[in-house]
C-alpha cells in the first residue's frame, strides 16, 4: 500500500533510477508528464489530491530520474518504468493520467498492463507519434498566427520560436527558452490567463538527453484492444494534440468517454479547472 505523503521516493529498475512524488489521499492515480523531457511540476494538481493519491512520476530522462544509457525512450519503455512504480506502490490497481506525450504513454500502458488499471485519463494525447503530428501542429500554428492582428508581437514571437525549433542546440536553456516563447499558442487566450500563471510558469522545466533516439509509434490499429475504462479530455484550441485526434481515440476505444473543453488549449486544467477536475473526479468515482 502507498505510504504517507512525503518527499521524493525512488526505485531502481534494471539499474535505472526512477523517482516519483506522492501527494493526497484516496485511490491511487499515476501521473505522467509530457514532452518528452518535460518535468512533472507543471502538472501538479492539488485539486485532485483532495480525493485521489496522486503519484507524480519523474519519467526516465527527466528531473531526478536517470537518463537511459541507450537513448531508447520508446513508448513501451516509458510504460514499463511506470508499471514498476505502480507495483512498488503495492496497489492492486491504479488510475493513470497522462498529459500530451504522457497520454501516449497512458495508451501504451493500457495495452501492456491492463491488469494494473482501474482506468486511464488521456489528457490532450493521441495514438501515434511521427511526422504527421508535426505537420498538423505546423498547420494549426499557422492558423493561430493568421487569427492574430497584423503585426502582432505574440504571433511573431510564436512563429520565430517554431521556425527555430529544429535548429536548437542540445542545451536545457535553449529548449526551455524556446518552449516559453511558444507558450502563447498552447492557450486559447494567453493574454487573459497569463496574469494568473505567475506561480505556474517557473514549474516548466526540461531535461535534454543528446542520446535520445527518434521514437516513431502508432497504435491506432490497436485501440480496440484496450479494455480499461478510458476518459479522453482535450482542449478545443489545442494546436498540437487537437480534437480530431481525441475523437480518433474516442471512436476507437469501446465505451470511452470524451470531454471537449471548449475554452481551452493544451492546458485545460489551468484554463477550465472546474470542468477538468470535475470530469476526472466523476470518472474516478465511477471506476
Amino acid at each position: 500500500m502507498v505510504g504517507q505523503t512525503g518527499d521524493m521516493s525512488e526505485l531502481s529498475v534494471d539499474g535505472v533510477k526512477v523517482s516519483y512524488h506522492v501527494a493526497g489521499a484516496g485511490p491511487v492515480c499515476l501521473v505522467h508528464s509530457g514532452g518528452p523531457g518535460i518535468h512533472y511540476g507543471y502538472l501538479r494538481m492539488p485539486e485532485l489530491e483532495q480525493q485521489l493519491t496522486m503519484v507524480y512520476i519523474e519519467p526516465v530522462g527527466t528531473g531526478a530520474s536517470d537518463l537511459l544509457p541507450d537513448g531508447d525512450y520508446s513508448m513501451p519503455k516509458y510504460a514499463y518504468y511506470a508499471a514498476q512504480v505502480a507495483r512498488q506502490l503495492g496497489e492492486e490497481k491504479v488510475f493513470f493520467l497522462g498529459h500530451s506525450h504522457g497520454g501516449f504513454v497512458a495508451l501504451q500502458f493500457a495495452l501492456d498492463y491492463p491488469e494494473l488499471l482501474r482506468g486511464v485519463i488521456v489528457y490532450d494525447g493521441m495514438a501515434f507519434n511521427g511526422p504527421e503530428l508535426g505537420e498538423e501542429a505546423g498547420r494549426q500554428l499557422a492558423a493561430y498566427v493568421a487569427r492574430r492582428p497584423a503585426g502582432d508581437a505574440l504571433a511573431a514571437q510564436v512563429q520565430a520560436a517554431w521556425d527555430e525549433d529544429s535548429e536548437l542546440p542540445d542545451s536545457r536553456e535553449a529548449h526551455l527558452d524556446n518552449l516559453r516563447r511558444l507558450l502563447p499558442v498552447y492557450f486559447k487566450d494567453f493574454e487573459e490567463i497569463s496574469p494568473r500563471l505567475t506561480s505556474w510558469f517557473p514549474t516548466m522545466d526540461i531535461t535534454i538527453d543528446p542520446q535520445r533516439q527518434p521514437a516513431l509509434w502508432d497504435v491506432r490499429d490497436r485501440l480496440g484492444e484496450i479494455t480499461a475504462p478510458v476518459l479522453v479530455i482535450v482542449g478545443a484550441y489545442d494546436f498540437i494534440c487537437g480534437e480530431k485526434f481525441a475523437r480518433q481515440l474516442h471512436d476507437g476505444i469501446a465505451g470511452s468517454e470524451l470531454v471537449v473543453l471548449a475554452d481551452s488549449g493544451h492546458f485545460g486544467h489551468l484554463e477550465e479547472p472546474e470542468r477538468f477536475f470535475g470530469s476526472v473526479l466523476r470518472f474516478a468515482a465511477a471506476h
